[in-house]
C-alpha cells in the first residue's frame, strides 16, 4: 500500500511569502504532509511556526544541520522523504547538498543556488545519490502550458520562429527594502546573487520559454537597469536570446511597472501558426494557424486538450486553474514519481514532468550571461 510522502521544510517562517505557498500547494492532494522543519534561523521563531502548524516539539528544529541529522537517524517509517527548501538564495546550496548527502530528496524554490557553480556541483551531487530534485519553476504547472508544450512538440507551430516572453511586475517601483522583508533580500547581492530581477522573475520567464519550445540557447545579449536610485542589483531588464535552429526570443522583465501586479505572458510563432497565454488569464489559450479562424483553447476539456494538460487540470471547465494548484502539480507529480520509486516501479511520464537540477543550471546560465553582457554595453554572449 502506497502511503503518504513526508515532507520537511526549510523556511517560511513568519513574515515569509513563499513558504505557505509551498505548504499549501504540497498539501492540496493530500499526498504530502509536513512532518518536521526549520522555519527561521531565529530558534524562538521556529519553534512559533512549528507549534502553529502543529508540529511536536521535538520535529521542530534550530538549524538545517540539526534537523538533517537527527531526521537521518529516525526509522524509515518516520523520517522526512524529503526537504522543501524555501529560504533566500544564498541559503539553498548548503541544506540542499547536506540532505541529498543524507540520502533525502529536495524540493527547492527558484533560482536553484546563489551561483552557478554551486547549481554544477548540486546537479553532481543529485548525479551520484540518485536522489530527486524538484525545481518549483511555478509557471510550468499551469495545465495550459503543458497544453502549449504538446502542440508545439506535436508540430502544430512547424518551425518556431519568434518568441515573446514578458514578466512585468510594478512591486518594487519604490526603495521599500526598509520596510520589506521580501524585498529587502531581493536588492541585496550578498542574498539574492549577481541578479535582482532577472533572477527571481526573469529566470521564470526564460523557463516558460524554454519549457514550452524546448529550443537551445546560442548566446544573447542584454541591458540590465536599476532604476530606483542606489539600488545595488537589477529592477529591469530586456534580452535578446538566439536559439539553435535559427528562432528569436525577446524576453523583458520589470520589476518597476507602476501598478502592474504580475503581467507574465508569452507569444510563440512558428511557420505555421503562433499561440498566446497569459497568466493573469490561465485557462485560456489562443492559437492562431496561419490560415484560418484562431482557436480559444480551454482547460478541462478533453476533446480540446491533451492527456498532459488534462492530467494537470482540477476542476470542471469554467473554473479557474491558478497559482496554488500550478505549484500543487509540481508537488503532486513529485510525490507520485517518489510513490513510484519507493515501490521500485517506473513512474509515469505525466508524474516526472516537473522542472528538475538540470533546469536549475540553464537558470544560473542564463543569469550569469545576462549579467555579462550587461556588463559589456549589452555584448553578445555565448551561451556556456
Amino acid at each position: 500500500m502506497k502511503k503518504k510522502i513526508k515532507m520537511g521544510m526549510l523556511g517560511g517562517g513568519p513574515g515569509s511569502f513563499i513558504g505557505p505557498v509551498h505548504r499549501m500547494a504540497a498539501s492540496l492532494d493530500g499526498l504530502i504532509e509536513l512532518v518536521c522543519g526549520c522555519f527561521s534561523s531565529n530558534p524562538e521563531k521556529s519553534l512559533q511556526t512549528g507549534k502553529e502548524l502543529c508540529l511536536p516539539e521535538n520535529r521542530i528544529y534550530t538549524s538545517y544541520q540539526e534537523m538533517i541529522e537527527k531526521e537521518a537517524q529516525l526509522p524509515a517509517e518516520e523520517r522526512m522523504d524529503f526537504l522543501s527548501i524555501v529560504t533566500p538564495n544564498h541559503v539553498h546550496y548548503a541544506p540542499a547538498a547536506m540532505a541529498l548527502e543524507a540520502g533525502f530528496n529536495v524540493a527547492l524554490d527558484k533560482p536553484i543556488t546563489f551561483s552557478l557553480e554551486e547549481a554544477k556541483s548540486l546537479a553532481e551531487i543529485v548525479a551520484r545519490t540518485g536522489k530527486r530534485l524538484l525545481l518549483t519553476h511555478t509557471y510550468s504547472g499551469y495545465p495550459l502550458v503543458k497544453e502549449a508544450r504538446f502542440r508545439v512538440q506535436r508540430g502544430d507551430l512547424g518551425k518556431i520562429r519568434r518568441v515573446y516572453v514578458e514578466y512585468p511586475q510594478g512591486w518594487l517601483s519604490t526603495d521599500c527594502a526598509a520596510v520589506n522583508k521580501q524585498a529587502a533580500w531581493r536588492v541585496d547581492p550578498t542574498r539574492s546573487g549577481k541578479a535582482g530581477c532577472m533572477g527571481d522573475i526573469g529566470t521564470h520567464a526564460f523557463h516558460l520559454a524554454n519549457y514550452i519550445t524546448g529550443l537551445k540557447p546560442l548566446e544573447l545579449c542584454a541591458e540590465l537597469n536599476s532604476f530606483v536610485p542606489d539600488r545595488l542589483l537589477d529592477d529591469d531588464g530586456t534580452v535578446f536570446i538566439r536559439y539553435e535552429g535559427g528562432a528569436r526570443c525577446l524576453l523583458s522583465a520589470s520589476q518597476v511597472c507602476a501598478g502592474v501586479e504580475n503581467g507574465l505572458n508569452i507569444r510563440i510563432y512558428g511557420e505555421k501558426g503562433g499561440l498566446e497565454w497569459r497568466q493573469d488569464s490561465p485557462n485560456t489559450m489562443i492559437f492562431r494557424p496561419v490560415d484560418g479562424a484562431a482557436e480559444m483553447i480551454r482547460t478541462s476539456t478533453p476533446s480540446m486538450v491533451s492527456p498532459a494538460a488534462l492530467h494537470n487540470s482540477r476542476v470542471p471547465g469554467g473554473h479557474p486553474e491558478g497559482f496554488i494548484e500550478a505549484f500543487a502539480n509540481l508537488y503532486r507529480n513529485f510525490a507520485l514519481t517518489l510513490q513510484a520509486d519507493a515501490a521500485n516501479e517506473t513512474p509515469c511520464e505525466c508524474c516526472t514532468d516537473f522542472p528538475s537540477v538540470q533546469d536549475g543550471i540553464e537558470g544560473m546560465q542564463f543569469v550569469d550571461a545576462v549579467v555579462s553582457s550587461s556588463a559589456q554595453n549589452a555584448a553578445w554572449v555565448k551561451w556556456e
